[in-house]
């Protein structure tokens, strides 16, 4: 049974064997905050003209470390499929499933340039296998019991990868696109309100977050800010819903930064939990300044991206050291 401590990302005691089976599927959250960096990086470049090749090259590194997680993963299932189910019916673990699909979608958009064909491709698996994880979630939802102690900021995760489609598929050329982009929307939209809701009650009635799972309230900041990136992206407009919706993402980043960016938080594979939203807000905030332009919002972008790349870089130094030495995988 998966505890408490390998949710958090808590690192295992020293001297222990290594093993695939320890390799923890939310590590392929560190996809997600390098293609969202990357994709940060060319909204810097449009609005401050920033070397535009270390945001391509963190856009390479996600692409490399996304396939040697998923050969790894793959690895995992076909050789410890005990450690596999142990995760997928975890009821907090198995939420970070939707960051294979969540990485997908973003990898579409950064490829998308390089080639069209192999964009669409990838948008197209990241759609069904976010569709699938979806239903999956729902299903479970409303079919077995939680206890309130699992309500916890990982549970959105499906529902921002659902927004996802249609942030990355505006520009998909397929006729059914943009009604799928739509559905997605709706689903995304309506479970992330559903999910908010219970989670602040979660957070407001019952015991505080375990300091090594502080990181995922992080996650709260993503529904509006992908859900801003979705909204301008189906209907072109910049109006007061989208308004609404930035701002209250920043809100939120603004509350909870306090309460993750704390010295006694130990680090983890947890951590990776900021990086996403971070990157959806600062991409967020570049196309904010854009459209309604002023000194003030363009330096806000800026800040905000240059929180993002350091936060990104130290995870990766970090994650590296861990996995060097052999601590992320010991059992």
């Amino acid at each position: 049974m998966t505890t408490s401590a390998s949710i958090a990302g808590e690192l295992p005691r020293p001297g222990a064997r290594q093993s695939i089976s320890q390799l923890p599927v939310n590590l392929f959250a560190s996809v997600m905050g390098l293609a969202g960096l990357s994709l940060a990086w060319r909204e810097a470049y449009r609005a401050f003209g920033l070397d535009l090749r270390l945001g391509e090259a963190a856009g390479w590194i996600a692409v490399s470390v996304f396939v040697i997680l998923a050969v790894a993963y793959a690895a995992k299932f076909i050789r410890h499929r005990a450690a596999f189910q142990a995760e997928y019916s975890h009821p907090v673990m198995s939420n970070f499933f939707a960051t294979i699909a969540i990485g997908l979608l973003l990898l579409s958009a950064f490829l998308s340039p390089y080639s069209t064909h192999l964009g669409q491709a990838v948008w197209l698996a990241g759609t069904l296998l976010t569709a699938a994880l979806a239903y999956a979630v729902a299903q479970r939802f409303l079919s077995v019991q939680q206890n309130a102690e699992h309500t916890l900021p990982p549970l959105l995760i499906p529902g921002v990868a659902t927004l996802d489609i249609a942030v990355t598929g505006a520009s998909m050329p397929f006729g059914w696109a943009y009604e799928v982009n739509m559905f997605a929307f709706a689903v995304g939209s309506v479970l992330a309100l559903v999910l908010v809701v219970l989670i602040f009650g979660r957070l407001r009635h019952q015991e505080p977050l375990p300091l090594a799972m502080r990181p995922s309230l992080m996650v709260l900041v993503a529904p509006f800010a992908v859900g801003f990136l979705a909204y301008t992206n189906l209907t072109g407009r910049y109006d007061m819903i989208a308004s609404m919706l930035f701002y209250f993402g920043l809100f939120m980043f603004v509350v909870v930064s306090p309460k993750v960016f704390r010295r006694d938080v130990p680090f983890g594979i947890t951590w990776w939990a900021i990086s996403f939203p971070m990157a959806a807000l600062s991409t967020a905030a570049f196309k904010y300044a854009d459209q309604v332009g002023g000194t003030g919002l363009h330096t806000l972008a800026f800040v905000i991206f240059a929180m993002l790349t350091v936060a990104i870089l130290i995870l990766f130094l970090r994650t590296l050291v861990i996995l060097i030495n052999g601590t992320l995988l010991r059992v």
